[in-house]
């Protein structure tokens, strides 16, 4: 819904995105190759150290049905099966890995106008069930998230959170960690032609007063290119520059120093590829 609420797991992501978005500090390489027809294509691979991975995935879309099966290195097949306004305001998807017979899973998101709703089901003798909610408005509002497990009868999560949002700035407080964690976030877009803006997380533990803070800032070099940072109180400092060498194809830079690391290698790099003809 345009004026309604977003679901719970947007709260808090405009931050989120900017700290922690499109950094890799490995080799990764995407090819998408999109048909009028509905038919797409998309081949990514990944080499982590001495590692390469890959895979390989079609999306089919109909009407309101979109179909995504994906094959990976190791023959693992995940399929994912989405039907959009299967009731009014109401998105179905159904996934499931093979060989993996207990993979199976059915999500269920409902949006209102004061109200975004998110379920999900395992589908097996002893699933996961998962519920979202989120009230309100898209300028201000308030959710909640709770996991049970069914085998062995016990919460997997119970988080809470709130979020205030303006077309300049988006705070967000969240209870995560069943309770155990407090976390504020916060940003801003500073009315400059380059786009700068800046965002900051901060994060408090309960049983081991543990504080940590993350800050970050986003920019535009020109119109094609983003220049974006982040600093820690780990002693960890990165930047990201992101150049759209040609329509919906982007090369990414990524670096990190991590000051504590004084006998090791204390620089990583890192080279995202994305083709989209």
């Amino acid at each position: 819904m345009a004026n309604g609420p977003a679901p719970y797991s947007e709260i808090g992501k405009r931050a989120r995105d900017l700290l922690y978005k499109d950094y890799n500090f490995d080799h990764k390489f995407t090819l998408s190759i999109p048909n009028s027809t509905g038919l797409g294509l998309v081949a990514t691979g990944l080499k982590k150290d001495q590692i390469f991975v890959g895979d390989i995935s079609t999306l089919y879309k109909s009407g309101n049905t979109t179909v995504d099966v994906k094959v990976d290195t190791y023959s693992n097949v995940s399929t994912k099966v989405t039907v959009n306004d299967i009731l009014h305001s109401t998105k179905a998807t159904l996934s499931f890995n093979i060989p993996d017979h207990k993979s199976g899973k059915l999500d269920v998101q409902y949006l209102h106008p004061h109200a975004a709703i998110d379920s999900s089901i395992g589908l097996n003798p002893s699933p996961l069930l998962e519920l979202s909610a989120a009230i309100g408005s898209k300028d201000l509002c308030l959710g909640a998230e709770v996991g049970f497990n069914t085998t062995s009868a016990s919460f997997t999560k119970y988080n809470a959170g709130f979020a205030f949002n303006k077309p300049d700035f988006s705070a967000a407080l969240m209870l995560a960690d069943k309770g155990q964690t407090l976390k504020a976030s916060y940003i801003h877009y500073v009315d400059r032609p380059d786009g700068f803006t800046v965002a900051a997380e901060i994060s408090h533990r309960f049983s081991s007063y543990e504080n940590k803070f993350t800050i970050g800032s986003s920019q535009s070099i020109d119109p094609r290119t983003v220049f974006k940072t982040r600093f820690s109180d780990d002693g960890k400092a990165a930047l990201q520059c992101q150049r759209a060498w040609r329509p919906n194809s982007l090369v990414t830079l990524s670096a990190e120093y991590d000051s504590t690391k004084i006998f090791s290698s204390s620089t990583k790099f890192g080279l995202a590829l994305s083709l989209k003809p």
